[in-house]
């Protein structure tokens, strides 16, 4: 059967106060409006899907993280089951924190291979013209965050002229659908729009070990800016929950 699409969110303006933006609140919000309490048994899954307008794929994630941190049970007769309290504020926080920390290493983990892959074809085959190109992105990137501004449409360039460097459409198509696959469901990971600031500045000796033709710099660089984002992440995790 197919899954829905997610659901479009509102921007900030619009979204209304009690509309859940991610799976996790969605699910709490339905646990919390039906009354469910420990021991109770959730809807089936294509219910779920159903009425909240999430994919299942989605859905089936945020039980699992759910069921390892001992909030559910899950069992194939007798369905899924409460078997944690949810509706205190504290709790809510460490089960979206959590989840959006594993699916986000999950992504990165995925990604990591791909993009240093990309760096070390694109350090090897970009024309001079595309050197170019990515020294100019690198250049922007770098002013716009010292200004204090959004790096982020910035950033989204730079990689996507790394990307189309290497001659292979499929390292910015297969990356593009990884980021999409976790941004449709948050928006802004842990409420930070700019989770990974501190990796800019490492895009300018990026830049200039791909310009150099420094292959295994250019990849050792790439490996650093991943792991960077990944330690944030984890350590946001860590402060919400411990």
């Amino acid at each position: 059967m197919p899954e829905k699409a997610p659901r479009k969110k509102l921007s900030p303006d619009t979204q209304h106060a009690d509309e859940p933006q991610d799976v996790p609140h969605a699910l709490i919000k339905l646990i919390e409006d039906e009354g469910l309490k420990v021991g109770d048994r959730l809807p089936p899954e294509l219910e779920l899907v159903r009425r909240l307008g999430f994919g299942r794929s989605t859905i089936r994630e945020t039980l699992k993280t759910w069921e390892s941190m001992g909030v559910v049970s899950r069992n194939k007769g007798a369905g899924t089951r409460l078997t944690a309290e949810i509706a205190r504020n504290t709790l809510r926080m460490a089960l979206t924190i959590t989840h959006e920390a594993e699916s986000l290493l999950r992504m990165q983990q995925v990604r990591r291979p791909l993009e240093i892959e990309a760096v070390r074809i694109a350090t090897r085959l970009a024309t001079p013209d595309q050197r170019r190109i990515i020294n100019a992105r690198a250049a922007e990137l770098i002013a716009v965050y010292e200004a204090g501004e959004d790096w982020r449409p910035a950033d989204h360039r730079f990689h996507k002229a790394v990307h189309e460097a290497t001659g292979n459409s499929l390292f910015e198509q297969i990356i593009e659908q990884i980021l999409k696959c976790f941004h449709g469901i948050y928006e802004t990971p842990f409420g930070k729009p700019h989770l990974g600031q501190a990796t800019i500045p490492l895009h300018r000796p990026l830049a200039d070990a791909i310009i150099a033709g420094d292959e295994d710099k250019a990849a050792e660089i790439t490996a650093r800016i991943i792991d960077m984002v990944c330690e944030e992440t984890q350590g946001i995790a860590e402060e919400h929950n411990g």
